[in-house]
């Protein structure tokens, strides 16, 4: 048993659930993982039990709980500096917390419009204007951070950082919406979608039973 632990909703739809994994993977530390089923009358009473905001993900480290996916970087990022969690250079840093403050806390038309949904494809629910503007905004981001610091790899910031972490739910949604992307956008979707934890996670959610009929189209 580790001693650290890592609470998740359904591997299939939790898009913050797969933000805070990524992250804990990354770390290169040793956990456990609970998965705990959503959309079910006992749900919260559940996670209440590992959460205090009744939210997942948390992390149960020895006598510690973090809940919340940018705290469980963060903190993953102190415990471990060497895992690369955050860019070592300051500028590329100062961005990479910026547009994952701006992921955590944006981006609410995109999110309802095309919930995660990663085993399935809904190639006619078209984006809302709202929806479209986001992406749209979402699309200059990936653009920035590739061409300011991406030069080292395939990712935002060259290698695999807490932001790519934050961003891989969105590469999943524009794959299962089949929304539209531009050569920047498309080239770094298809680096997250082959990034090993993230196949790792998408063969989970292909076996999982439950079904949360909501984000089924």
């Amino acid at each position: 048993m580790a001693d650290l632990t890592i609470y998740i909703g359904n591997k299939n739809y939790s898009s913050w659930s797969l933000r805070g994994w990524l992250m804990v993977k990354q770390s290169g530390l040793a956990f456990d993982e609970v998965v705990i089923a959503l959309d079910e009358p006992t749900t919260r009473e559940t996670i209440l039990r590992h959460s205090p905001s009744g939210t997942v993900p948390a992390i149960r480290h020895g006598e510690r709980t973090v809940w919340d996916s940018l705290a469980i970087g963060e903190y993953l990022a102190e415990l471990v500096p060497d895992a690369g969690l955050w860019p070592a250079d300051a500028g590329a840093r100062a961005l990479a917390r910026s547009v994952s403050a701006e992921m955590h806390s944006g981006f609410a038309a995109l999110r309802q419009h095309f919930p995660m949904n990663m085993r399935s494809t809904f190639p006619d629910r078209f984006p809302t204007a709202a929806a479209q503007a986001d992406a749209n905004r979402i699309a200059s981001i990936w653009r920035d951070c590739r061409r300011r610091y991406g030069g080292s790899g395939e990712f935002l910031f060259g290698e695999f950082s807490i932001a790519d972490a934050m961003y891989a739910p969105v590469c999943s949604r524009f794959r299962t919406y089949k929304i539209e992307m531009d050569e920047v956008g498309q080239a770094y979707c298809d680096a997250v979608w082959a990034h090993p934890p993230l196949q790792e996670w998408l063969q989970a959610a292909r076996k999982e039973p439950m079904v949360i009929p909501s984000a089924e189209f």
